[in-house]
């Protein structure tokens, strides 16, 4: 327990302390007088006595509460920062998900944002051949549901730049991998957490992030290295798969190429962080998306005010101690 004011207490116990002093003085006074009437003073000394006595103590808790206790307790809450990264790439324009790919995973991603506490930060990166963080992380909802909203179609796929670009975001700085594919030591960030969506086809043109450019290896390889650095600094990434394994056709620069579902790519990514995988095959599993994402809780200590409880105690005690002293006195004081 904590006191805001131990001064307080100590001039309240000073006060007791004088209290007390001077009513078992008018006690042994009282006590003398009896015995030189002829009256036995022990007969009903300690009942009466233990009216002031309990007001007493009610005084004595009432300094307590007067110094403002406080006790820390843990608080376990929502907190630290998210990164909604969304895959543009154009086979995000497969219709095998209502309306497109693209169109329901924004709907899904804007429901998470929106299901987030106040106390977690959000930030949106934008990725297909590159990536681009497109709203920074802050408190304000709001506008990560706008830089969703505004997400349009376009290029490859690079999911190593997803999570460079996302990792970029989180720390502040630019996190590229080594020319030779070393993983880069950026700190650790237990509390940041990556919100991946995407189909998982994944062209690896870049290997670095920041601002949709870098440089560095490309393919399978770096996606690995990529998902290592987020591993080493603690973030977990969360995939969602948007799309069907059966796949679907789109139109791109005049070619009709097929599109599916990759699961085995995302899965990788979640288990070499520690974060899980969630299908969404349908528009329907995607609405409810954000209920199964689980973000990581701290824990911290607040202080729990104790003045209130001690209060209502002291009155109890004065009240006890008033009842006995009109008991057996027949009057308060």
């Amino acid at each position: 327990m904590r006191l805001a004011s131990p001064w307080l207490l100590v001039l309240g116990l000073l006060v007791v302390v004088a209290l007390a002093v001077g009513a078992r003085a008018a006690a042994r006074r009282r006590e003398a007088a009896l015995a030189a009437a002829g009256v036995d003073a022990a007969l009903g000394r300690r009942v009466p006595q233990l009216g002031t006595w309990l007001s007493l103590a009610g005084i004595a808790v009432l300094a307590l509460a007067w110094a403002q206790p406080a006790a820390r307790v843990p608080v376990t809450r929502a907190a630290g920062t998210v990164i909604v990264a969304v895959d543009v790439s154009n086979s995000m324009a497969a219709t095998d998900v209502a309306p497109t790919r693209l169109g329901a995973a924004q709907k899904a991603a804007t429901a998470f944002v929106d299901a987030q506490p106040s106390s977690v930060n959000v930030g949106v990166v934008a990725f297909e051949n590159g990536a681009l963080t497109t709203d920074l992380p802050s408190a304000d909802h709001a506008a990560a549901d706008a830089a969703i909203e505004r997400l349009k179609v376009s290029g490859g796929t690079s999911l190593s730049a997803a999570i460079l670009t996302s990792l970029s975001a989180i720390t502040g700085k630019t996190v590229a991998l080594g020319r030779d594919g070393a993983v880069p030591n950026i700190g650790y960030w237990g509390s940041a957490t990556i919100v991946l969506f995407s189909d998982g086809e994944d062209g690896g043109a870049e290997g670095a992030a920041g601002g949709g450019s870098g440089a560095g290896g490309g393919g399978t390889g770096a996606t690995e290295a990529a998902a290592d650095t987020a591993e080493a600094a603690g973030v977990h990434v969360e995939t969602i798969g948007v799309g069907t394994t059966a796949g679907a056709t789109v139109d791109v620069g005049g070619y009709r190429l097929h599109t599916a579902l990759d699961e085995d790519t995302l899965k990788a990514i979640a288990q070499t962080t520690g974060g899980s995988y969630h299908p969404a095959s349908s528009a329907a599993t995607l609405d409810g998306i954000a209920s199964t994402i689980k973000l990581r809780l701290t824990t911290h200590r607040e202080d729990l005010p104790l003045a209130g409880a001690f209060i209502m105690f002291a009155v109890l005690l004065l009240a006890a101690g008033g009842l006995v002293t009109v008991m057996r006195t027949g009057r308060l004081v």
